[in-house]
């Protein structure tokens, strides 16, 4: 019964996610950048019962935020959490899905091409122009969505652009959100999400292990926080 529950359930916030980013696109032309997408975000979270709950508070200098990444609805959670305008970095194929893909491009996301040997060459030249607008980047450095309570290894990509333009970076850790909306197993459930918002820093290439120090950071906080949940 409780399997059936969270199909059931999944089904529900499937219909919720269409319908807020409609909503994003509809409004879109209609309101302050960045504010269609925290509007459709915040509709999402109040619709299936997932309010978010924030730890700390977002560096108003930082220049890029490294999160871990679990479920589809990490955009719309952490976009919950601030004011600052966003932009997402994420694979090139997501910009060609219909409807999904429309209101990435948008917010003008920065489209990334795993397969391309010049995908890093595109992706600094890219994260520069939204630099220059003022944007903070949003990099998830797993690559992709990881299943269990271990993160995936950090690939460099986001150490490298950090180091290049000396960047002010923040680390964010999502708890616990494959719970509550889990595309590939077909469920979700109702609950509060946890954003916790870690202490910023420099990056700098004098320290070659500072991806590696931040991911064992963010498992460590990770753990702490699921601890808690689950006692």
């Amino acid at each position: 019964m409780k399997t059936i529950f969270a199909r059931i359930n999944w089904f529900y916030d499937i219909l919720i996610i269409f319908t807020g980013l409609g909503i994003k696109i509809l409004i879109w032309k209609l309101v302050p950048k960045p504010y269609g997408s925290k509007i459709a975000s915040c509709f999402i979270h109040t619709m299936m019962f997932n309010p978010v709950k924030k730890i700390g508070e977002i560096d108003p200098e930082a220049q890029m935020l490294i999160a871990n990444h679990q479920s589809d609805i990490d955009i719309s959670a952490l976009e919950c959490t601030t004011k600052r305008d966003l932009v997402w970095v994420a694979k090139k194929e997501l910009f060609s899905v219909p409807f999904f893909g429309l209101a990435i491009r948008l917010s003008d996301d920065i489209p990334v091409d795993r397969g391309s040997k010049a995908a890093l060459v595109s992706l600094v030249k890219e994260t520069k122009k939204r630099l220059e607008k003022g944007r903070c980047v949003v990099m998830f450095p797993e690559g992709t969505r990881q299943n269990g309570s271990k993160m995936l290894t950090f690939k460099p990509g986001a150490k490298m652009v950090a180091d290049k333009f000396k960047l002010r970076v923040q680390p964010v850790v999502l708890i616990n959100t494959a719970r509550y909306f889990d595309l590939k197993n077909k469920t979700g459930s109702s609950g509060a999400i946890t954003v916790v918002y870690l202490d910023s820093f420099m990056a700098s290439k004098e320290d070659p292990n500072w991806l590696s120090d931040l991911q064992t950071t963010m498992q460590a906080t990770y753990d702490e926080y699921v601890a808690k949940l689950d006692a």
